[in-house]
């Protein structure tokens, strides 16, 4: 295939980049919660609906960002995403008002939102098959670093909160001007283009048509549940932690273990699917994170609580992992940054649904078990769905180019 490396590595390096803003900024409300909740006088429920609001806006953020990008470009959008979260993480540092605070996480999500199935698509593109899983996975693992850097300087700047917004909103910002240089422009989606082999259709035949409605869904039900883990995850680990008793630093330690797990479990989870078979790594991941999540809800001292939180960071982010590189292929260039979109705006509604329900139950005198129990049905419904999509593909793929290595 005509992927010169010199441009595939460019790409992935400067998504990866964009990767670590975007993971420091999913998470800056989350590491900066104990300054907004006293500033803003914030009881549980009020802080559900501060961390949900970004969230919110990672919806259409998504499903617009690739519907857009799949007519004007991959570059385009994500430079555009790009911007629209840095400027309004910057405004979260000055808002005085609660209604305003609001305000200004949603536009930083629905940026947010717009920037990551660009990413995806953008690395699944750049290079062959055999390794688009890790592809994937080096750029997403910028995700997890991010909100490591995240944790660090806010334990670095304890209660001046405000600087964390504005390390997440200048950032993006100074970032731009390279990928105004650098940044490639998928050459899949550039050959489409010029040759309109493809045809684009409506937004349901992209998504349902040619047999992919079984696909789409599964897809939609493995990130709605999975994400509504990880979003909780992102947003309420420390609050969870202080509810158990461990202080602020210690806090701020099984975060930043979370988050490093994280990495590690993005770059595990890419290889592993270039290389192994893809149902068995599913449930190796799945598996591990159930036990992870159980862990950090039984573990009592802060040794075991790091490692729990190490643990359930590098299974989450390895299930986003295999849930990202699962969708590119599901999808022909001309509507992949819309599949790839929908997929995570549908996944969105789990973001939202976990800090909200986490919120819920802490305010009803639930502790950490009842929150970590509650997910746990919804992580055996994804792993089936994806299990499902997974076993589709490699059918499909088989009926049309012979035996191949089994990848998703």
């Amino acid at each position: 295939m005509n992927h010169p490396p010199r441009r595939a590595t460019l790409t992935i390096a400067l998504c990866f980049i964009v990767a670590l803003i975007e993971g420091f900024d999913l998470q800056s409300a989350g590491t900066a919660a104990a300054g907004l909740r006293q500033t803003f006088a914030l009881d549980p429920k009020m802080m559900g609906w501060v961390f949900s609001a970004g969230i919110i806006g990672l919806l259409p953020g998504a499903f617009f960002g690739g519907w857009i990008a799949d007519r004007i470009g991959r570059k385009k959008i994500l430079i555009a995403a790009v911007l629209l979260f840095g400027v309004f993480s910057l405004g979260t540092a000055y808002v005085e008002q609660f209604s305003s605070l609001l305000l200004v996480r949603f536009m930083t999500g629905l940026g947010l939102g717009a920037a990551l199935p660009n990413l995806i698509a953008l690395c699944a593109e750049a290079v062959g098959e055999q390794r688009r899983g890790t592809a994937i996975s080096v750029m997403y693992a910028g995700v997890p670093l991010g909100g490591a850097l995240a944790a660090v300087v806010a334990m670095a700047f304890g209660e001046h909160w405000q600087m964390t917004f504005l390390i997440g909103g200048l950032a993006p910002l100074l970032v731009v001007p390279l990928m105004l240089l650098w940044l490639p422009e998928s050459s899949a989606f550039k050959q489409v283009q010029q040759v309109g082999g493809e045809t684009r259709g409506s937004t349901g035949q992209a998504l349902f048509g040619e047999g992919r409605g079984l696909t789409t869904l599964g897809l939609w039900l493995s990130y709605f549940f999975t994400l509504t883990v990880m979003y909780m995850l992102l947003n309420w680990l420390p609050s969870l932690l202080l509810e158990q008793g461990f202080s602020k630093p210690q806090a701020g330690l099984v975060q930043m273990l979370f988050n490093i797990g994280g990495a590690l479990g993005s770059l595990i989870g890419g290889l592993l699917l270039d290389r192994y078979n893809a149902i068995k790594v599913v449930l190796f991941v799945y598996a591990g994170l159930l036990s992870a999540l159980a862990g950090v809800g039984l573990s009592v001292g802060i040794v075991p609580m790091g490692l729990a939180g190490f643990a359930a960071g590098l299974f989450v982010m390895a299930a986003q992992l295999v849930l990202y590189a699962s969708a590119p292929p599901s999808y022909p260039t001309a509507v992949r940054a819309t599949g790839v979109g929908a997929a995570v705006a549908i996944g969105r509604l789990g973001s939202v649904a976990g800090p909200l329900a986490a919120g819920q139950i802490l305010a009803a005198g639930g502790g950490t078990t009842a929150v970590l129990l509650a997910t746990s049905p919804g992580l055996v419904v994804a792993t089936l769905a994806i299990l499902s999509v997974i076993r589709r593909s490699d059918g499909a793929r088989m009926n049309t180019a012979g035996p191949v290595a089994q990848k998703s």
